[in-house]
């Protein structure tokens, strides 16, 4: 594969143009979706870029093809349905190479379906680490089924090792798999006849000899079933997680977290504490997840809207978050640590026509500082950068406190809408907070499908190179 002179790789994961199991649109596992990879330049230059795609798990000749220069700040997207190289029912997986770095979001649309709006959104890598921590897999549970896929980003041929385990910490399958460099493997939990007719837990996938990654799908197997969202492998876990969005009956949305114990030997404790004080604690066995419904802890209350810190008394742990409720279909990644500097690469903001009809999305980003100090008002800047590079607008946060967030979108900065120029898309945002703050970050990303009723996913803001 071709490089810059200081190359620095971005892995994809989930491009996918025709990832279900047949062509009935019922239910959203049913439903083909195409990827559309989002991206920002990070860097101090213009980026230079090459993207490579590979369509097997043994695939060792991917196809090349060169990208338009991207200014510094920029954002701008590739539509995998739109290049004539990559033929429909696409399967696999891509790394983008830049002479500067990149963060990438990936945003998959729905194909031919009436009732599936919604569009999961998960990251792409910068690197990985010889393990994939899946927090939860479920097949035929909630209505819902679990395709996930990893992929191999070192430099020579890989086995994976897959292993599934129930609540209980019982180890239910394992199974292994062969990768070549910059592939993918897929699994299908819905058509894996080893998780039995349902299956609810997690999997720990290990690489025997090169560094891996992975992306998670979610969908909504029951007839008519809209729910659809994403979110990414965690090469290893912490003891301390931190959970920018929380929710318990607020609008009719509420939260949950899966909790996944990365040790297969120990047991641990976790409890999870949310900004008003509320607080859940469960064991949980080696492998094994378990749920933490807000509504459930101790001492919540209804219409509440804030933030949560996760504690492990004896292992590491991983944590995913999800929203429901009011048309919500949401997933994201907790944050064990910050950073001064985030990237949003994907946010749009409708004018107000465009958003009452439902064609135009809108952005809100939920900020939480989980650094050690309180940050003053004014402290956090946020600035709105079109695709160009060209800055439209900025605003400062209030004071945060420890734990606590703060939120923003487009109008907050003056602006009646952002990202949407025409038949031209693009704009990221820049999150600025003092040398040595700590900020974690959450887009979601809605559709308004009636007053109050949203198709929304979540996705996570980048740390700045």
């Amino acid at each position: 594969m071709k490089a810059g002179k200081f190359i620095i790789i971005m892995t994809v994961l989930v491009l996918v143009a025709g990832i279900a199991p047949s062509v009935t649109f019922a239910q959203a596992y049913n439903v083909s979706f195409t990827t559309a990879v989002t991206y920002q330049n990070a860097g101090n230059g213009t980026a230079h870029i090459v993207a490579y795609f590979y369509d097997s798990p043994n695939d060792t000749t991917p196809i090349e093809i060169s990208r338009p220069d991207l200014a510094q700040g920029a954002s701008t997207s590739l539509y995998i349905g739109s290049l004539s190289q990559i033929a429909d029912g696409f399967q696999g997986s891509a790394v983008f190479s830049s002479d500067q770095p990149l963060i990438a979001t990936m945003v998959q649309l729905p194909q031919g379906s009436a009732i599936v709006k919604n569009r999961p959104l998960s990251n792409g890598f910068s690197t990985g680490g010889p393990t994939a921590l899946v927090a939860t897999v479920l097949k035929n549970m909630f209505s819902t089924n679990s395709i996930f896929s990893i992929q191999n980003v070192g430099g020579s041929q890989t086995t994976l090792t897959l292993r599934f385990y129930d609540t209980s910490a019982n180890l239910v399958y394992q199974t292994t798999q062969v990768v070549e460099p910059g592939a993918a493997y897929y699994f299908d939990a819905g058509q894996q006849a080893g998780l039995g007719t349902s299956f609810n837990g997690s999997a720990v996938v290990e690489s025997s000899a090169a560094n891996i990654v992975g992306g998670v799908m979610e969908l909504s197997t029951n007839a008519g079933g809209t729910a659809c969202s994403a979110f990414e492998t965690v090469p290893s876990g912490s003891t301390l997680f931190y959970m920018p969005s929380a929710l318990c009956n607020y609008a009719g949305s509420s939260t949950s977290y899966a909790v996944q114990n990365t040790s297969l030997t120990n047991t641990t404790y976790v409890t999870v504490t949310y900004s008003n004080g509320a607080h859940e604690t469960q064991t949980i066995g080696p492998g094994a997840k378990k749920s933490f419904l807000a509504c459930n802890a101790t001492g919540m209350t209804s219409n509440f809207i804030g933030s949560a810190t996760i504690t492990s008394s004896a292992t590491d742990v991983i944590a995913i978050g999800k929203a429901f409720g009011s048309g919500l279909s949401t997933a994201f990644v907790g944050a064990s640590s910050g950073a001064s500097r985030i990237a949003c690469p994907y946010v749009r903001w409708a004018n107000n026509t465009d958003w009452a009809a439902g064609t135009q999305q809108r952005v809100n980003l939920t900020i939480q500082n989980v650094g050690g100090a309180d940050l003053a008002a004014g402290a956090v800047t946020v600035k709105y950068i079109r695709y160009d590079g060209v800055q439209e607008g900025s605003h400062s946060l209030p004071a945060i406190p420890m734990g606590a967030k703060a939120n923003s979108n487009a109008s907050n900065a003056g602006l009646s809408s952002f990202g949407i120029y025409g038949s031209v898309y693009g704009g990221g945002v820049l999150i600025e907070g003092p040398a040595g703050s700590q900020l974690a970050v959450v887009a979601r990303v809605s559709t308004q499908a009636s007053p109050g009723n949203y198709y929304s996913e979540d996705y996570n803001c980048q740390p700045m190179p």
